[in-house]
């Protein structure tokens, strides 16, 4: 199973950003968990200082910026 981290704040961005990683992990057709990771303390322990982020198991993928569900395949790939 691969456990994906939706690394911010709850902002517009964010919520794109999860619905673009929830698209491409269902179009893959695998096993995942998507975690939602909002307190400040937490991403900063990711060394994120941009929102939002993408983590897959564990590793910080992308910092800044709302990827698209192509990438996102390319990422959990």
């Amino acid at each position: 199973m691969i456990k994906i981290q939706i690394l911010g704040t709850g902002c517009p961005k964010c919520k794109a950003l999860t619905a673009n990683t929830e698209a491409a992990a269902k179009d893959f057709g695998i096993e995942y968990e998507i975690e939602k990771v909002t307190d400040i303390n937490e991403i900063m322990k990711f060394g994120v200082i941009m929102t939002p982020a993408l983590a897959v198991n564990g590793e910080v993928k992308t910092v800044g910026k709302v990827s698209s569900v192509e990438e996102i395949k390319k990422i959990i790939s």
